[in-house]
């Protein structure tokens, strides 16, 4: 038995041997780092904060609901989703709008000259699966 048990060992060690490094797969990356102004950064939003919030127009009308945030590998502004209409999450329709459209105002989120009829005949934003 103990033969048995030093043949499968040394099988297992020879196999071992013969298996190469493993190396990852794909093209190398390079990074390219950037300097960021700290200051600026802090005076910024965090995403987690932004989701969520009730969006008014400049007449401190409700008009929808920061429902999430995305972020495209081409575009370099993430697009808002807003929820617009619907009660209790019914007759809910979700919208997109630049993020950039969006102002910041006594900590609200403003989206200028904006009514819930003007954001509902936008086109019907659907997350895929």
């Amino acid at each position: 038995m103990t033969r048995s048990i030093r043949i499968m060992v040394g099988t297992a060690l020879l196999a071992a041997s013969f298996s190469g490094p493993a190396f990852a797969q794909g093209a190398p990356q390079t990074v390219s780092l950037v300097k960021v102004d700290l200051a600026t950064l802090a005076t910024g939003y965090r995403a987690s904060k932004v989701v969520g919030s009730t969006v008014v127009n400049e007449a401190n009308e409700t008009v929808g609901t920061i429902d999430d945030l995305i972020i495209t590998p081409t575009a370099n502004v993430p697009f808002a989703v807003l929820s617009v209409g619907g009660f209790l999450g019914m007759g809910t329709k979700y919208v997109v709008v630049p993020f950039s459209s969006l102002q910041v105002k006594d900590k609200q989120m403003v989206l200028p000259g904006a009514t819930k009829d003007s954001l509902m005949s936008l086109p019907e934003f659907k997350y895929s699966s």
